[in-house]
């Protein structure tokens, strides 16, 4: 039997929770994106575990450290509220790991982290990778385009939105399975419509 709720919802961090500032390392550059809070409280108040997946190459590039991506993702924290798992990538695209989106690496890390079946997880982010990746780990994924998301990603993506409040109306609609079981949804432009060794990524999490 399917879900009438996701098991989790995982998140893109840069343009989708937050502005995308390249390889911040700074607290005081967070800034959510509009809409990221109310969405964000639908889904506690609805008792659906959230987490961040992000990759952030910039530790590999040696623009930050991972000190750094710690401190902002705290700030995230403070202005957003608490995720459940934070999954994070810190290689360079040449690096071959398995976690750096669009692998699917963080994703099933991240269910794992949560005790979920990564089938009954939605990941929403703002670029083609991320729904790669949901779709490599066999979770639904939900594209929200900004201006850097293009035209060919959107097209690609099974289901896109136009913020994340329409996102979280389509997480809320109904049955979640990924493309591992029967496909889920359409297009919605409103209302209606620890660590896994061998990814070599980070992954913290919070018992809920």
């Amino acid at each position: 039997m399917r879900c009438e709720r996701p098991a989790a919802v995982l998140f893109d961090r840069d343009g989708t929770l937050i502005a995308d500032v390249p390889y911040n390392g700074d607290p005081a550059r967070v800034e959510p994106v509009p809409g990221a809070l109310p969405a964000l409280e639908r889904l506690r108040r609805a008792g659906v575990p959230t987490g961040v997946v992000t990759n952030q190459s910039g530790v590999a590039r040696g623009l930050i450290s991972a000190e750094d991506v710690d401190a902002v993702n705290a700030r995230v924290e403070e202005l957003l509220g608490p995720f459940g798992v934070w999954a994070v990538c810190p290689h360079g695209e040449d690096d071959g790991c398995g976690c750096r989106k669009p692998a699917p690496g963080l994703v099933l890390a991240a269910a794992e982290k949560l005790g979920v079946d990564v089938r009954d997880c939605v990941v929403i982010g703002d670029i083609g990778r991320d729904v790669e990746a949901a779709r490599a780990a066999g979770a639904r994924g939900i594209l929200v385009p900004t201006p850097v998301t293009l035209a060919c990603e959107v097209a690609a993506a099974a289901e896109v939105a136009r913020d994340l409040e329409a996102a979280v109306d389509l997480v809320l609609a109904g049955p979640v399975r990924g493309p591992a079981g029967a496909p889920a949804g359409g297009r919605a432009d409103g209302p209606t419509a620890g660590r896994d060794p061998a990814l070599d990524g980070t992954v913290t999490g919070r018992t809920a």
